[in-house]
């Protein structure tokens, strides 16, 4: 999955970005509201983290022009303020949820997992198609039982993958959420990575229907 983080502190905004990376998220960072604001109007992401006091444009203004603009994408606010009216006014201007400043990043993992398993952009934790399961608390992935390493671009491809069963993607859909928006991506990147996973995937399991499909023309899909 992608996530936007809009944050002016940059110690903060870099440690939040690596932490996320190690998760297997793909994740862009702006340092200004408006920077912020551009990504978030253009692009496709699953979540936004979204500072409230930014330069330029601050995050409640951020926050009210997405959803005027028809954006729903999920927003978990960021702030230093922590008084039940400052709380208030954030949920009231689009955001879905609110983290106060300092906060442990494994509740921000949390927060996270709970906006993005909503019925509107998830399944849940926990994801089934056919005798493969994909467990994104624990980043556990088995086809009939048996355990398969994946590194993480792989498990972030298969879990993209996974969210849409048996929907047609096509590679723009899929690097817009499994790459960075300033990663090196070649037109055969997604290729490259398929084949990685149809090795892990399918091929072990030649007792099974391969789940990994090729819609020519299309994109790809899994079913």
């Amino acid at each position: 999955m992608r996530i936007l983080v809009v944050e002016d502190e940059h110690k903060i905004a870099n440690s939040v970005k690596r932490g996320l990376e190690q998760e297997s998220y793909a994740v862009d960072v702006a340092y200004t509201g408006s920077n912020g604001y551009d990504l978030a109007s253009v692009e496709e992401y699953d979540l936004i983290i979204l500072d409230r006091l930014l330069p330029e444009m601050d995050g409640i203004e951020i926050a009210k022009k997405l959803r005027e603009q028809k954006i729903h994408t999920p927003i978990l606010m960021l702030t230093a303020k922590g008084q039940v009216t400052d709380r208030v006014e954030g949920l009231d201007a689009g955001a879905d949820d609110y983290l106060v400043k300092p906060f442990a990043f494994e509740e921000l993992l949390a927060r996270i997992r709970a906006l993005t398993r909503r019925p509107k952009d998830s399944l849940g934790m926990i994801l089934t198609v056919s005798d493969l399961m994909l467990n994104s608390a624990n980043y556990e992935v088995k086809r009939s039982a048996k355990s398969i390493q994946l590194s993480s671009k792989e498990y972030a491809l298969l879990e993209y993958l996974m969210r849409h069963p048996d929907q047609t993607l096509t590679k723009d859909q899929i690097i817009s959420h499994v790459w960075n928006y300033d990663a090196d991506v070649l037109p055969n990147t997604v290729e490259v990575y398929i084949g990685y996973l149809r090795n892990k995937i399918d091929k072990p399991f030649k007792n099974r229907p391969a789940l990994i499909q090729t819609v020519r023309g299309f994109g790809y899909k899994i079913g």
